[in-house]
């Protein structure tokens, strides 16, 4: 018995000696994971049902916070204009990004420096191009307006008309497609070009081509960039935030959710009804998430497995 325990003991330390290897080498992202991530999240859902100040200790109030959302005519602006800002910006994102893809997946000459060119505006600081975008959309000089008076057409007021400036805000959003359309544009690479070629024998003209296989084999990239569009959607606030501030002016038209979370937060210091907005938000989009994933078993296709 003695020779047969001692290669199964060796395996157990061998076993015990990689997991705590690996434990090592994990251990920087699970510290991280625990203090900038998990902490956070469970400090809010306690925060929440406090009333929390910074300067004071944080009294326990209940569902009072809660309670006063409800009744909160801001909360019901920002959910308004989130939604609004989602239902437009994503279909139209997702469009975009796709129609850039297939046109950066032209065999052309250079086309890998147009890549790079429309994935730069990505890199580029968050606050740059909200202002540049802001001076262009000037409804005074800005060079937008300059272009449509020499065409002889109206000039919107932009970012300074309630009608007008959530649709800005949209297109400002525009700028950082680059990096869904690369996403898509590695999903274009992995169809396989033997399909398309038999459906092109086939008799399949481009747009049945691109209907009939190119999109379905697409599906799970598509998945992926509206499930992130959407997360995103409802988390834009840099540019909501530089052009109308914490008041989402003009008439509130720019009062995003996370903007209304920000001034709760560090404006009037009530770090109990922010935290209460924060979990309000984090349960919206992880249900609308799971709602996404469950009514994508209807169009989701992957290739090779049997649904």
């Amino acid at each position: 018995m003695g020779p047969t325990a001692r290669p199964a003991e060796r395996r157990g330390a061998m076993r015990r000696r990689e997991a705590r290897a690996g434990l090592l080498f994990t251990a920087p992202w699970i510290l991280s994971l625990v203090i900038f991530t998990a902490y956070p999240v469970l400090a809010s859902m306690y925060f929440s049902f406090t009333e929390y100040n910074v300067i004071q200790p944080p009294e326990w109030v209940g569902l009072e916070n809660y309670e006063t959302m409800i009744n909160d005519p801001a909360v019901w602006v920002a959910v308004r204009n989130s939604a609004y800002y989602s239902l437009i910006s994503v279909p139209v994102g997702l469009v975009a990004s796709l129609g850039l893809a297939l046109l950066l997946n032209l065999g052309a000459k250079g086309i890998g420096i147009y890549r790079t060119i429309f994935y730069l505006p990505t890199l580029a600081p968050p606050v740059v191009g909200v202002i540049v975008f802001m001076l262009m959309f000037s409804p005074a000089n800005g060079l937008v307006n300059e272009v449509l008076r020499g065409l002889g057409l109206p000039t919107p007021g932009w970012l300074s008309d309630p009608a007008w400036s959530k649709p800005t805000l949209i297109i400002m959003g525009l700028w950082g497609l680059g990096a869904s359309a690369l996403i898509f544009l590695a999903g274009l690479k992995d169809i396989p070009q033997s399909l398309i070629e038999a459906a092109h024998l086939d008799g399949a003209g481009m747009l049945a081509r691109f209907r009939h296989v190119t999109l379905p084999l697409l599906s799970p990239v598509i998945l992926f960039n509206l499930v992130m569009g959407v997360i995103g959607s409802f988390q834009v606030f840099t540019s909501a935030f530089i052009a109308g501030g914490t008041e989402g002016g003009p008439l509130d038209s720019t009062l995003m959710f996370v903007v209304l979370i920000y001034r709760s937060a560090f404006r009037y210091f009530d770090m109990g009804y922010a935290s209460a907005l924060s979990v309000v938000l984090f349960l919206a989009l992880a249900a609308l998430t799971a709602l996404i994933f469950v009514a994508s078993r209807r169009w989701i296709f992957y290739a090779g497995v049997d649904r």
